[in-house]
């Protein structure tokens, strides 16, 4: 299937893909606003594109609308760097848009136009790339892709195919709108868990997914379903990783935010890069929550995120306080 033949892409994410539509004003309504920038979004897209910044291989597995929209995401994906060979077209559906509200610091509302339904949640077992999905250095997919038949399934035979290979990482990436209710958002997570090796997720997506939002205690919760790294990402206070041994913490980088929007899936790109070149943990979780910070200065996403050199810059230039320390297990 496409150009790759047997090569091994280094990250192939999966899931929802779309057109943000960004006002080019900020502090008003969409109803006040004049002007928009047009921008390749979708979370797991956004991580692609963070990946091949930093000059990684990446892919990724969707599908978007026979209509300009699409052809859009599709031109744009190539001119960013991400192969577009899995990208499904679906001759029934339109491309999703998703339009913002920027309120700076913190408050950055998203308004979702999938209905009836994305294209990239009919993603069906049979339309995947099994040999790119087990031969991929790391593999990414979010919580949004569980949210529907038939993408759930389709996203649970990816990982089934894969068969727990790290990387394999699992976005809790809760959007309340995708979900009849958090209850379901956790049914849909526990069913994934097996079959990953890390999850990444902030204080309330791990409420959702776990029943904690206290950072550590979300991690212990992880790891105690069979998760080897837990990564809990706390906002402006930095993140929280732990592992069987280790509990990791590094302080927020300091930023005038902008837009918030977009700064995970830069955290996530970051994180890939630093897994795929065996980074000592701390290091990789410094740059990824310095890849965050720059989008969160930043109007846009896809197009705001750093390359390396830009990266290893703001890490330079930003040193943050970071602490690790050995887990203290209950039965030890």
């Amino acid at each position: 299937m496409g150009l790759f033949g047997t090569r091994t892409v280094d990250v192939l994410t999966m899931g929802r893909i779309g057109v943000d539509i960004y006002p080019l004003q900020y502090g008003v309504g969409l109803e006040d606003v004049e002007s928009f920038g047009k921008f390749l979004g979708g979370s797991p897209t956004n991580v692609a594109v963070a990946a091949a910044r930093l000059r990684r291989s990446a892919a990724v597995v969707t599908a978007v609308g026979d209509d300009p929209f699409g052809r859009f995401c599709r031109a744009e994906m190539g001119r960013l760097g991400v192969f577009d060979d899995y990208v499904k077209v679906d001759d029934d559906l339109n491309t999703p848009v998703t339009f913002c509200e920027i309120f700076p610091p913190d408050n950055f509302p998203l308004y979702f136009y999938r209905r009836p339904v994305a294209p990239d949640l009919r993603l069906r077992p049979d339309d995947l790339p099994i040999d790119a999905i087990v031969q991929a250095r790391v593999f990414w997919i979010t919580a949004t892709g569980l949210s529907r038949e038939p993408s759930r399934s389709a996203h649970l035979a990816a990982l089934e195919a894969r068969g727990r290979r790290p990387f394999t990482i699992l976005d809790l990436d809760y959007r309340e709108q995708f979900w009849a209710s958090p209850e379901a958002a956790r049914e849909a997570i526990a069913e994934a868990l097996p079959y990953v090796d890390i999850v990444v997720g902030n204080r309330r997506e791990c409420e959702v997914a776990v029943g904690e939002s206290d950072p550590e205690r979300a991690a212990e919760a992880l790891l105690a379903r069979g998760v080897d790294l837990a990564v809990v990402k706390r906002g402006p206070d930095g993140v929280l990783a732990m592992d069987a041994d280790r509990v990791v913490e590094v302080a927020g980088t300091p930023i005038e935010v902008v837009n918030g929007l977009g700064s995970g899936d830069a955290f996530g790109g970051a994180l890939c890069f630093g897994l795929i070149k065996e980074w000592p943990l701390v290091d990789t979780l410094v740059a990824a929550s310095a890849a965050g910070a720059l989008v969160a200065s930043r109007l846009e996403c896809s197009t705001a995120m750093p390359s390396e050199p830009e990266l290893l810059a703001s890490v330079r230039r930003h040193p943050v306080a970071t602490k690790t320390r050995h887990r203290v297990k209950e039965n030890s």
